[in-house]
């Protein structure tokens, strides 16, 4: 670790923010050490709102149906090998109940845009969950939407909205996308999000085609300005069935890095130890905590549909990411010295 990247380290240690060149440099300057320090910084910070507490999330994904084509996306609307499914409204209460016996106090629902699930029945469905579960927090993954969803959804019960921004540098989001999409778009409805009261989570794919540690800078960026309680940061992991299929791979070294310096940038953000480590490194996850991660997301879905949802190659669906295996979880925590906790895990921003 040369002295700059050592400078930055303390500056955004007592400043919680950088310059994008100030950025840019950590970025590209990742070392052994640089990295060792930001984690023992990134864990240090996070011990003062969170101790060494792991908050649990039951992930539902009950639609793999998607409209949209994006490149990296192996949901992606012009995979014709991909087998479809979608959950009823009565499937995903029951897995909502067996959660909430397992413990579980939030519960993500995620899916493809699919637009059979409507504001209407959308609506019906959080507001059903809210009813039969007061005391846990509803979070949803379901993609852009207008801004009037987005207001209905929040009346009927919903707290939390995960939207990766993905990039947030326009020209590598439009490689990223197809051109029926926009990052204008994504942007607004991150900001529509947060005028109407959502706990809101951003993200990237670390290592994604064509990023460079200038827009991993301007990420990073973003996330000082825009203030998400939320960021999920995951490896970019290749689909067989999509235009990226032979792009190199995202690096858990690199993905623990970023975690340390967004802790860093926001002491109380929610930061998930994601699937994705766990798919790239059999200890990721475990890694992720260990560089200031303090969120998991098991998956709560029907066994007979986890292995559909593929966004990416070799995504681990069953043992410890089967909400049956909650003490695997447990166990697996505790032995690195953190604590699953049953609680809905607010932001403590």
């Amino acid at each position: 670790m040369d002295n700059r990247t050592y400078e930055l380290i303390d500056e955004l240690s007592e400043t919680r923010r950088l310059d994008a060149d100030g950025f840019e440099y950590l970025v590209a300057h990742q070392d052994e050490d640089a990295a060792s320090e930001l984690a023992r910084r990134a864990v240090a910070a996070r011990e003062p709102y969170y101790g060494t507490k792991v908050f649990v999330r039951g992930l539902i994904e009950f639609s793999n149906i998607c409209k949209n084509d994006c490149l990296y996306c192996g949901l992606r609307a012009s995979n014709s090998s991909c087998e479809r499914y979608r959950l009823s409204a009565e499937d995903v209460l029951s897995c909502t109940d067996a959660g909430y016996e397992l413990g579980f106090r939030t519960f993500v629902l995620q899916s493809g845009e699919d637009g059979w699930y409507n504001d209407e029945r959308l609506c019906a469905l959080v507001a059903a969950i809210h009813e039969r579960h007061p005391d846990c927090a509803i979070t949803l993954s379901v993609g852009e939407r207008s801004r009037e969803s987005y207001a209905r959804l929040r009346e009927a019960g919903a707290d939390r909205y995960l939207l990766r921004h993905e990039t947030a540098d326009p020209q590598h989001y439009a490689r990223l996308h197809p051109q029926a999409m926009s990052f204008e778009n994504r942007m607004r409805c991150l900001h529509d999000l947060r005028e109407l009261g959502y706990a809101v989570g951003v993200g990237m794919m670390v290592g994604s085609p064509y990023q460079t540690p200038a827009h991993l800078a301007a990420d990073l960026s973003f996330i000082a300005s825009f203030r998400p309680e939320m960021c999920g940061l995951g490896p970019f992991i290749p689909h067989h069935a999509t235009p990226f299929a032979h792009m190199a791979a995202g690096t858990l070294e690199q993905t623990c890095y970023l975690l340390s310096i967004v802790r860093l940038i926001n002491p109380a953000i929610l930061l998930p130890a994601t699937t994705a480590l766990g798919t790239i490194d059999p200890l990721g996850r475990e890694k992720g905590m260990m560089a200031g991660a303090n969120v998991v997301m098991p998956n709560l879905s029907p066994s007979g549909v986890r292995g559909k949802y593929l966004l990416y190659d070799g995504k681990i669906c069953m043992g410890d990411e089967a909400a049956e295996c909650r003490r695997c979880l447990d166990l697996r925590m505790e032995r690195i010295g953190y604590q699953v906790v049953v609680d809905r895990g607010d932001p403590a921003v």
